[in-house]
């Protein structure tokens, strides 16, 4: 039994020697050291062997076992180290080869246009207020003169999460937050993305953004609102613009308007861009209802105010002459290289 353990130690060191992979490693561990392997095998005859003999035979058995464990473990570090070193020699890299180009990004066009619009009124003092665009239903109708039976808060047009939170649709409710902890005088627009359920075409998105202002203060008349709108958009499209202020209803402003400015492209005269009408319709405004400013604690005996509002994508695609909404948000870098 000595020389049969002595001859399974000398042939697996042997053939340890010639193995050239790991899994033809794992073969031979297993005809030795498994359980149905020589080794083993011997082990079992143990148990006809005398009292005196079984701890010298022991003793070799765990020695000629340690002998292979280690035999497999060298040999496995040293074909690791092999395989190593030809995945980094396959996988060298020339730094001497030129590098590739990267394509520059650049501003998308409704940033371009968002960055230029809150200059403008940067520089006519207004302030920059964000809001929540999961909101409250009492924000983004209640206080805003949309009581519970008004049209505008029908599920075909709003996407409601509960029957109190909605999907924001419209900035308007940043106005009421902006009221409610701060008071008059206040000057702000509230850039943002709003929601509605429409489906996506030409010209509507679900997604959309908008931008809205809001004055407060004492003594703010409808001329205040005039002036501010016209530097606005003659800031905006250029001087020799022609705005038109035309009459219109809002819950929340009282009286309210919708203002156009003169098609740039026919000068008034009526084109395909205009649809023959020579005005293009670019926002809607008015002054704060006494009521919206009696939700939010403010006296409208005392203070009045003015609100305005545009869709930032119609105002967009006016400037660059852009007839379908869709091109915005479909990432084509061939559309958005023109900007």
């Amino acid at each position: 039994m000595k020389e049969q353990l002595e001859s399974i130690r000398d042939r697996a060191l042997q053939e340890l020697g010639h193995t050239g992979d790991l899994q033809e490693l794992e073969k031979i561990r297993v005809n030795y050291l498994g359980k149905k392997g020589e080794l083993t095998a011997i082990l079992k005859q143990m148990g006809g062997l005398s009292p005196e003999e079984r701890p010298v035979i022991g003793q070799l058995a765990n020695q000629v076992r340690e002998q292979i464990e280690e035999g497999i473990q060298s040999r496995a570090d040293t074909l690791k180290q092999q395989a190593l070193a030809r995945q980094l020699a396959a996988e060298t890299i020339d730094v001497t080869l030129p590098g590739k180009p990267c394509r520059r990004g650049a501003k998308h066009p409704l940033s371009i246009v968002l960055d230029e619009i809150q200059e403008i009124f940067i520089g006519m003092g207004f302030e920059i207020v964000q809001g929540p665009e999961v909101e409250l239903d009492y924000y983004n109708f209640e206080a805003l003169n949309l009581p519970k039976d008004h049209p505008a808060r029908d599920t075909q047009d709003t996407f409601y999460i509960s029957d109190n939170v909605v999907l924001r649709t419209q900035t308007s409710p940043v106005q009421i937050r902006t009221m409610e902890k701060q008071k008059p005088p206040i000057r702000i627009i509230s850039p943002g993305r709003v929601y509605r359920s429409d489906a996506v075409d030409a010209t509507h998105s679900p997604l959309f953004h908008q931008i809205e202002g809001l004055v407060v203060d004492k003594g703010i008349t409808f001329a205040d609102l005039k002036g501010t709108l016209e530097t606005f958009i003659k800031r905006l499209y250029g001087e020799d613009s022609v705005v038109r202020f035309r009459p219109h209803h809002f819950p929340f402003t009282e009286p309210s308007a919708e203002v156009d400015v003169q098609c740039f492209n026919c000068k008034g005269q009526g084109c395909r861009l205009c649809k023959n009408e020579g005005w293009i319709e670019i926002l809607g405004c008015g002054m704060v209802h006494p009521q919206v400013l009696r939700n939010c604690g403010i006296d409208p005996e005392e203070y009045t105010g003015f609100a305005l509002g545009m869709g930032l994508e119609r105002v967009v695609m006016r400037r660059y002459t852009i007839d379908d909404l869709r091109l915005f948000y479909e990432n084509d870098v061939r559309f958005l290289q023109q900007f």
